[in-house]
């Protein structure tokens, strides 16, 4: 098979949750255990950092490896979901693994994929393991793909466990309470390793607490102990939260033999882009008008956005807006702005939610606007609606954004 055949046949495995939802997530680390071993168990060959949350992980874990990359590491770099090109997954020094490597890797362990019915992601997080072995990392900086304590990365001990903070997300498989999220979160705390939590609240911070102790694992709370600030490349307002969670990360990897200077944190922190080629966060895509896109999609990162976009100046507001079909949308549509125009559409992906179902709804909450075909047809006509000092926002998914960076 070449390239395109390989992820072809990867994506029709089994559902795969970045376009199917519910029925591809797996409730289980049997896979990801058995496909370690026959690996020969790469993740114990590296060293690394496990970065879990419901927001601002992304960008948390980017941060962290631009800092280690600035302090002359060798850092592996393993998120989801992709934006263009699923080898954005997998990155040393802020490069995407080659497509050989794709293609030779589904290929040597093809038996075992078929035999074993592996999922998408249990077999792209082997994938990334397998490729952070064999290319001798440092450290890898390796993001949660959904919860935690039964994600596929957690069969990683880390330098340490970091846990950006706790809102409402895939809650039909992680609980309906903040404490029952914040237990699943809690899943990657291991034994004796120090784990950062970024923001706590009421409900969350004994969760936190409780299973810290019982792994014996100290914990530090980056929102209460870092006062300094830093600038980052990364433009978004919400970002001071996700840069402390880094600060107090980096203090830990220092005490564990990390040399990591005061000029390597600030160069880290400013070269986020360059280093690691981040997309979509706050991310100005034009001038005149001006056109930002945010990943943002709950209602926590959603808040901060609005928050953000509140603060810009222009004449009228454009919205481009899809979701995908399982979103809270009565608990997000209350924070859009009612003074916008709205372009509905729907993803390109078999979860994307009908844009005139999207409509409808956005309807109840005085959202007015027209249906558009595709994202793109959406936002080529608010290009050509908007006038110079008008402002453009496209957003409400992942792969909205995905489908204009």
């Amino acid at each position: 098979m070449n390239y395109t055949e390989t992820l072809d046949w990867m994506f029709a495995q089994l559902p795969m949750f970045q376009r199917d939802g519910k029925t591809a997530f797996k409730k289980d680390l049997t896979n990801s255990v058995a496909f370690s071993k026959h690996l020969n168990y790469p993740e114990k060959k590296f060293k690394s950092i496990h970065v879990a949350g419901t927001n601002g992980k992304g960008s948390t874990s980017h941060m962290i490896a631009s800092i280690l990359q600035e302090a002359g590491y060798k850092v592996g770099l393993y998120t989801s979901p992709h934006l263009k090109d699923f080898r954005e997954r997998i990155k040393i020094n802020g490069e995407v693994i080659l497509k050989d490597e794709v293609v030779d890797f589904i290929e040597e362990n093809n038996s075992f994929l078929k035999q074993h019915n592996l999922s998408f992601f249990e077999m792209t997080v082997g994938l990334a393991f397998d490729c952070f072995a064999k290319k001798e990392v440092d450290i890898a900086v390796i993001e949660v793909g959904l919860g935690g304590r039964l994600d596929s990365t957690n069969i990683i001990t880390p330098e340490v466990s970091v846990i950006t903070n706790i809102g409402f997300d895939h809650m039909q498989f992680l609980g309906e309470t903040l404490s029952e999220i914040a237990f699943e979160k809690a899943g990657v705390i291991k034994n004796e390793v120090p784990v950062v939590i970024g923001e706590f609240q009421e409900e969350t911070y004994p969760v936190f607490e409780k299973v810290a102790k019982e792994h014996e694992s100290p914990l530090f709370l980056a929102s209460s102990t870092i006062k300094t600030s830093y600038v980052s490349d990364l433009e978004g307002n919400y970002q001071i939260h996700n840069i402390k969670t880094v600060l107090q990360s980096i203090a830990i990897l220092k005490t564990k033999g990390f040399s990591i200077s005061e000029e390597n944190i600030k160069n880290g922190l400013q070269k986020v882009v360059e280093n690691t080629v981040l997309l979509g966060r706050w991310q100005t895509l034009k001038e005149q008008p001006k056109v930002i896109c945010d990943t943002g999609h709950n209602k926590e990162g959603l808040y901060y956005v609005f928050k953000q976009l509140k603060q810009e100046s222009f004449k009228k507001l454009h919205i481009v807006f899809g979701v995908v079909n399982d979103k809270d949308l009565n608990s997000i549509l209350p924070l859009f702005p009612k003074n916008a125009t709205y372009y509905f559409c729907k993803p390109n992906i078999p979860r994307g939610l009908n844009a005139t179902d999207l409509q409808k709804k956005c309807l109840e909450f005085d959202l007015i606007g027209n249906v558009y075909s595709s994202v793109k047809e959406a936002y080529n006509e608010s290009l050509n609606l908007a006038e110079d000092k008008d402002l453009i926002f496209i957003g409400g998914s992942t792969f909205v954004v995905a489908e204009v960076v």
